[in-house]
């Protein structure tokens, strides 16, 4: 009975989306090539010189291998920049890299000179070394071409403090440096707050704070491959094993965990956002003033997540009050998932197949992602502006080149950057609908056997395996990509709504917020019920063979005939497990936060902006690993009801397979009965 159902009739299924699937990939690693050759993600974390050279770059000329400070030399040109009525960009501001911010001098004036080259016969080392200060090397024509604020050297009046590794003016000049400046004949020194203002304003602008979040990502990569890979890992076998040998206390260990979990992970957004304790995020990289407070976006960011997650916890806490009475119905449920996984063993240890499979995608599709956003032109800007400059090279002040470089993003690198994010989420999807169809056909092999490891076919997992690869891969490709692109469609629409909202100043009213309100709501529950459909296919398509669209309405009218017989056996034990899921992730963000909280990652070049964007995707990738090892259970559960239901509907109401672990379980909860009564 169990061989003719699981293997009559197969032959390959939807091969035009396979097809599809190989030619996307195909894309993703031409995109990916891309990236890799035009990207450098050091880009994304330092700042440009007036000569385009990239902070840090070793391979710059000169070498600027330790001098990742990026320091605007004029405060005049600054203080323009920051103009409305001025058409000089602060990018056009003459700029060059140094070790640490410089402050001015307490007795004296110290000056910050250009590179030194031409008739400096200095190197750079010792430039290094006597602080960036050759002025009394000058000759008579450079002092005063200086004393013009037009180089090769500059004063030291405004203090500066490195904010994200660019030297953040602060408008409060040293008088004793100002004052030997004017003895000196020097031209008048703007000593607006718009200096500060300009450079704090291109610091925090919204492009700046992407890729700093971005460059994150590259210097928490240890913390991703632990908290994002083996921890989950190690905590999904763990809840397996648990499953299988301490069903009965799983429901309440689960439910008390994950209000634990999310009440320490809020603290801990409570924490950086500085409102407990004394450890809030800085934006300053090194020590400084501690007088100088300096804000960025990032506490801004942080402090709306910790009030999200206050809310998250409200709704968490409540919910768990109404579910207690629900929670001995969970448990019955599960014990159906703890037999089968007791039967067939290998289901704990396949998920590490897929996961093995997503570890090796993430790790490539990571380091392409970091190289696509960096992957912009470095080119001159059109600035227009009359300014001049001292150029060593030639020896005369030179008032044609002193239009400043900036990274141009062209249209064709957005689209690049927006179907490598796509290409993530479609190969996500397509390998946990891999994984679930394999589960779903070992399980089914299972239940059509009747139980009886003698009947089911020799290591039934592989069998499942064997199909997938033979038949079914092109209706996989498909129902992945269904959801894929409804996903897609909900984030398109959710960006030009924000826009949109941002770009119409005029208040909303009330019937305006009421159907954005509904218009997102049904978006969610369509997105639901896909995804719904889509995991009751893949069972369909495991048990059947069928293609994709064949199986959707074979299991979408097994489910309306049944629809809440099978809601009371289902969905408090899909809570738990969704649940189960968060818990995962939840311990892994928590993980992450205290490995982020560590001096390695607070200090020098690993210093990161901000935990928040590690941390989610820690949490993100927690959840996926997750979501495989407990689609071994979920996946049980809906297999086993769907086989339940096709098998009573094929027998007049009265199921032939169900093996006698599944019926003993069911009629313990009376679910028998219910699942089996005719129309």
């Amino acid at each position: 009975m169990g061989d003719g159902i699981i293997r009559h009739n197969r032959k390959c299924r939807d091969l035009v989306f396979l097809v599809i699937f190989i030619a996307f990939w195909v894309a993703m690693i031409v995109n990916s090539s891309f990236g890799f050759n035009q990207g450098n993600p050091v880009r994304l974390t330092y700042g440009l010189d007036y000569k385009g050279n990239v902070c840090g770059n070793k391979h710059a000329n000169p070498d600027l291998r330790e001098l990742e400070v990026r320091y605007w030399l004029n405060p005049n040109q600054v203080y323009q920049s920051g103009l409305k009525s001025s058409h000089f960009s602060l990018a056009d501001a003459k700029s060059i890299c140094l070790m640490e911010c410089p402050i001015p001098s307490e007795d004296g004036l110290n000056f910050i000179c250009d590179y030194p080259e031409g008739d400096i016969r200095l190197s750079v080392d010792d430039w290094i070394d006597r602080d960036y200060d050759y002025f009394e090397f000058l000759t008579p024509e450079m002092r005063n071409s200086s004393l013009q604020l037009q180089g090769p050297c500059y004063p030291i009046i405004f203090p500066s403090v490195n904010v994200y590794w660019s030297c953040q003016f602060i408008a409060r000049p040293s008088n004793i440096s100002l004052r030997h400046w004017q003895q000196m004949g020097g031209v008048t020194i703007e000593e607006n707050i718009l200096i500060d203002k300009t450079i704090h304003r291109a610091i925090n602008s919204p492009s700046a704070v992407l890729k700093r979040y971005v460059a994150d990502i590259g210097k928490a990569w240890p913390v991703l491959i632990v908290c994002g890979g083996i921890l989950p890992l190690f905590l999904s076998v763990i809840w397996l094993l648990m499953i299988r040998h301490f069903v009965a206390g799983m429901t309440w260990i689960t439910v008390i965990l994950f209000n634990a979990l999310i009440i320490s992970v809020t603290m801990f957004y409570y924490t950086k956002a500085g409102w407990i304790g004394h450890d809030a995020i800085s934006v300053v990289i090194d020590e400084s003033d501690p007088y100088v407070n300096i804000s960025g976006r990032e506490i801004n960011h942080i402090r709306a997540v910790a009030v999200l997650m206050t809310v998250v916890m409200i709704i968490t806490f409540l919910s768990s009050i109404a579910i207690v009475r629900r929670i001995l119905i969970a448990t019955s449920v599960l014990k159906v998932a703890a037999k089968v996984i007791g039967e067939v063993q290998a289901l704990i240890v396949f998920p590490i197949l897929p996961y093995s499979i997503l570890a090796i995608f993430y790790m490539f599709w990571f380091s392409a992602a970091l190289h696509l956003f960096s992957s912009g032109e470095i080119i001159r800007n059109d600035c227009n502006a009359n300014c001049c400059s001292y150029d060593l090279k030639s020896n005369r002040v030179n008032c044609d080149s002193c239009c400043g470089y900036s990274i141009h993003y062209t249209p064709h690198i957005g689209i690049s950057i927006l179907f490598h994010l796509f290409g993530c989420y479609w190969a996500t999807q397509f390998i946990i609908a891999c994984s679930s169809t394999v589960i779903a056909g070992s399980v089914a092999s299972y239940y059509w056997a009747r139980g009886e490891i003698s009947e089911i076919p020799f290591l039934p997992v592989f069998s499942s395996m064997k199909r997938l690869l033979c038949y079914s891969l092109g209706s996989v490709a498909l129902g992945s990509l269904v959801v894929s692109i409804v996903e897609w469609f909900r984030f398109i629409l959710e960006s030009l709504r924000r826009r949109l909202k941002l770009a119409d100043t005029a208040p909303v009213s009330c019937m305006g917020k009421m159907m954005s309100s509904s218009s997102q709501c049904c978006l969610g529950c369509i997105d639901w019920t896909i995804n719904s459909v889509n995991r009751n296919a893949y069972i369909m398509i495991a048990i059947t063979g069928k293609g994709f669209c064949k199986a959707s309405a074979i299991a979408t009218g097994l489910i309306m005939n049944n629809i809440l017989r099978i809601g009371k056996v289902n969905v408090i034990g899909d809570v738990i497990l969704f649940l189960g899921k968060l818990c995962v992730s939840l311990f892994c963000a928590l993980f992450a936060f205290l490995m982020l909280d560590t001096h390695k990652y607070k200090s020098a070049h690993n210093r990161i902006s901000s935990p928040l964007f590690p941390v989610l995707v820690c949490w993100a990738l927690g959840y996926i690993v997750a979501a495989l090892f407990f689609a071994v259970v979920e996946m049980s559960i809906d297999t086993i009801i769907l086989s339940f239901c096709q098998d009573a509907e094929e027998h007049q109401g009265t199921a032939q397979c169900a093996p006698p672990l599944l019926m003993e379980t069911l009629d313990g909860e009376g679910e028998t009965q219910r699942l089996t009564q005719g129309s």
